[in-house]
């Protein structure tokens, strides 16, 4: 499933996946593969995209009914 939500956010903070990678200390990868919906990431990692992006878990995360 992919992450639009996550997508959306970043872009609303004006930030490439590239910029977005540098915050938390991971690769530009892992931020697409996390957008593309093809990496699950670790509860650690949800929390601080979350706080990167000013955002939720429930808003960034949890899939609509």
């Amino acid at each position: 499933m992919k992450n639009k939500k996550m997508k959306l956010a970043r872009i609303e903070k004006d930030l490439s996946q590239e910029q977005l990678a540098e915050k938390l200390g991971v690769t530009r990868q892992t931020i697409g593969l996390i957008e593309s919906g093809s990496y699950n990431p670790t509860l650690k990692l949800c929390v601080a995209i979350c706080k990167a992006l000013d955002r939720t878990l429930d808003e960034l995360f949890w899939p609509e009914e």
